[in-house]
């Protein structure tokens, strides 16, 4: 790359879910490997699928992958604002890492300019550190009736000089109204910054879209840098959503020969990415249950993450999802929760500051001699450490405002060694007597080959991974390679290489 006139690339969608989270990785990398020193960023996430940076910060989950794509250790100017949704209306605002307040939607919109200067405040710091920051927009980057009050968009590529790269998904079809109507309804100075469309998740043969194509750029004058097909063999994090290809409330059992893995799906489920190394696993069936039946046919159950647990608890009662997962321990089933799944299986659970919701304390399931009381300070740590009684090496991250207390015939599931880099002495989560209920505060714990094999193996003894387990830099390779068979990537870099506006 020559001398740059600017140092910002931004990635703006025709609408949510459309794979800017992925475009986004997949340039970082690419970037990367071209010897650039690049950083992600993302002026406002809302997302509760969230990670912790080395420092002990809160940043959205995609943002991490996306630092990690880059080569380059994540902070929290690269997500200043993360919204993380606990009710219908409401969110807690986490602000530069560190959560700040709660808002209802009316609250959080009828002012963003705090927001905004925060944003653009480590904006600024990351231009100053790197050579290139990659910039991620949010939703819809034409949303008219929120244009004014929407700095993660148009807002940020203008504040930073950068070029913009409109990515469309043909997948859920319409591709050419996203494109065609997204540059047709943006002010003339919004559409002069777009110099490369990219459509993504393509499907059969792509020669068959050649004129697409062509339409495309003959009808908005915007060249299209690449068709993107779907791709296979490898798994990136998904962003703040479960992926649409995920099994939700199928109508069949397991698949036969396979270990049926079932997770209940909360209304504020959170860090759904923890499942996610199960449902790449060739020898899993994992299905998300929103609905209660009966858990005939599965191996184990997962209470995962929620970001508003009581809420969710409520939930889990009301629609009779007790008796089935008492029925299901009855049966031998194997039943794990992670962090406020983990807090489900307890006996209590406290919130006296009214953290998540109204102040007061819940039964919970019993299922674990534990107690839980919701604290005003969040725990953000990565830890490390070993399971209880097994020879097996544990990582992950704490991302809860819970603290529990084991008692009872309970034991700790895992030894912790250490948090944030520094050697600890300590104990998380709790695995009951008969070893078939298992609590952690560990998120990402599936990420550890190990742990899997150590997992599915106490669900199905028979089990052996065949699989060749790809690591995480591995997989992004993978990606970029990917990305690069199908993208122009000379246009790409000359749009990097000159200045945005004619």
């Amino acid at each position: 790359m020559s001398q740059k006139k600017f140092r910002a690339l931004a990635v703006l969608g025709t609408g949510s879910d459309v794979g800017k989270s992925i475009v986004a990785t997949a340039l970082c990398r690419i970037f990367s490997n071209a010897g650039i020193d690049v950083a992600p960023y993302k002026a406002q996430n809302m997302s509760n699928n969230s990670g912790v940076t080395p420092e002990g910060y809160e940043i959205g989950r995609a943002q991490i992958v996306q630092a990690e794509a880059a080569r380059v250790v994540p902070t929290a100017d690269m997500n200043p604002v993360l919204l993380k949704p606990n009710s219908d209306t409401g969110a807690q605002v986490v602000l530069q890492g560190k959560v700040c307040t709660t808002e209802t939607a009316q609250g959080y919109f009828r002012d963003t300019t705090p927001w905004a200067a925060a944003a653009k405040e480590s904006l600024d710091r990351l231009m100053q550190k790197h050579e290139l920051v990659v910039i991620e927009g949010a939703g819809s980057c034409a949303e008219m009736n929120l244009y004014e009050r929407d700095f993660v968009n148009f807002r940020t590529a203008k504040a930073a000089g950068a070029a913009v790269i409109l990515v469309a998904d043909i997948d859920r079809g319409g591709v050419f109204a996203q494109v065609v109507g997204t540059l047709a309804i943006i002010p003339p100075e919004d559409k002069a910054l777009v110099k490369g469309v990219i459509i993504n998740r393509f499907r059969g043969d792509i020669d068959l879209f050649k004129d697409g194509v062509t339409m495309l750029e003959s009808m908005t004058g915007v060249p299209v840098l690449g068709v993107i097909p779907y791709f296979r063999g490898f798994s990136i994090d998904a962003e703040d959503a479960v992926p649409l290809s995920t099994k939700v409330d199928p109508p069949g059992e397991p698949e036969a020969g396979k270990i049926g893995v079932a997770t209940i799906y909360f209304p504020h489920i959170s860090n759904f990415t923890d499942l996610s190394p199960l449902e790449h696993d060739s020898s899993v069936d994992l299905h998300y249950l929103h609905y209660p039946r009966s858990l005939k046919g599965y191996k184990a159950l997962i209470l995962p993450g929620s970001k508003n647990v009581r809420g969710d608890l409520d939930w889990l009662f009301s629609l009779g999802w007790e008796q089935e997962i008492r029925a299901f321990k009855d049966q031998g089933g194997i039943i794990m929760g992670i962090c406020g799944g983990y807090q489900m299986l307890g006996s209590t659970i406290a919130d006296p500051h009214g953290v998540e919701g109204p102040i007061g304390i819940s039964t919970a399931l019993g299922l674990l001699k534990v107690d839980t009381v919701l604290e005003k300070e969040k725990c953000l740590s990565n830890v490390r450490g070993v399971i209880a009684g097994e020879n097996c090496e544990a990582r992950g991250y704490e991302i809860h405002q819970g603290q529990s207390v084991v008692s009872g015939e309970c034991v700790p599931f895992i030894k912790v060694s250490a948090r944030n880099n520094s050697p600890e002495d300590a104990a998380d989560g709790a695995v009951s007597e008969d070893r078939t209920v298992i609590g952690t505060y560990f998120h990402g714990i599936f990420d550890e080959p190990a742990v899997k094999q150590w997992f599915l193996s106490l669900v199905q003894p028979s089990y052996r991974s065949d699989m060749h387990e790809n690591g995480v830099q591995e997989n992004y390779q993978l990606l970029a390679a990917h990305f690069s068979a199908h993208l122009d990537l000379d246009k790409v870099f000359k749009i990097v290489d000159q200045p945005p506006l004619p």
